[in-house]
Parts: structure tokens; sequence; C-alpha cells
């Protein structure tokens, strides 16, 4: 069975930082796009950032860029989400996600996910 587990969330003062990992299990991902989303409450789940599974492509939202950086292990079958400079609009659940549907891994669409782990950013 394959599992999607976040965690590294939290409660944190805006400008702050948080790293968040999500380690997968059941199956390797070491040759799939892996995602990072979040949902704030009454809002839709977005994307935030993804990497290939090379490493050498990674996109992020134009409101996490030069802020969030994805990184990605394949020997510990892992990804990461180093989130910089917080602000309260970054509070949200955020998702582990891997292997998209489709070639537009901007979209909420993949195979698996995490159940998510909540970061709360204070003003």
């Amino acid at each position: 069975q394959v599992h999607l587990v976040e965690s590294g969330g939290g409660l944190v003062q805006a400008g702050d930082s948080l790293r968040l990992s999500c380690a997968a299990s059941g199956r390797t991902f070491r040759s799939v796009t892996m995602g990072w989303f979040r949902q704030a409450p009454g809002k839709e789940r977005e994307f935030v950032a993804a990497i290939s599974w090379n490493s050498f492509v990674r996109p992020y939202a134009d409101s996490v860029k030069g802020r969030f950086t994805i990184t990605r292990d394949n020997a510990k079958n892992a990804v990461y989400l180093q989130m910089n400079s917080l602000n309260p609009e970054d509070t949200a659940l955020y998702y582990c996600a891997a292997d998209p549907v489709s070639s537009n891994y901007r979209r909420p669409e993949y195979n698996y996910w995490g159940q998510g782990t909540q970061v709360t950013v204070s003003s």
C-alpha cells in the first residue's frame, strides 16, 4: 500500500521559516514528478511547487517564488519544501503529491496524495 506522509508543519510568526518533509513508502517515486500543494479554508487546493524526477525542473507558484525551495532525495524516497519569509497568506494545509496524471503538473491531479500538514503563520 502506498503512503505519503507529510511532517514539519506548525505555528510560526511572520518572517519565520519551516521545512516540510514528505516520506513515501509502498513504492519508489524516484522516476516521477512530485509536488506540493496547499489549501486554505474556503479556498481551492493550489499549486505550490513541483520537482521532476532528476530535480532539473522545479517550477514554483508566483506567490512563493524566491521564498520556497523544493528538493528531493530519491535514495530516501522523500521530497522537501523549505519555506522562508513566511507570511500569514501562506497559512494552509500543505499536501505532498506524487505522479501527476498529465503533463500539467500544476493541476491538483496526481495519483498519490498525503494527508497534509498544517502551516499557520501569525502576523
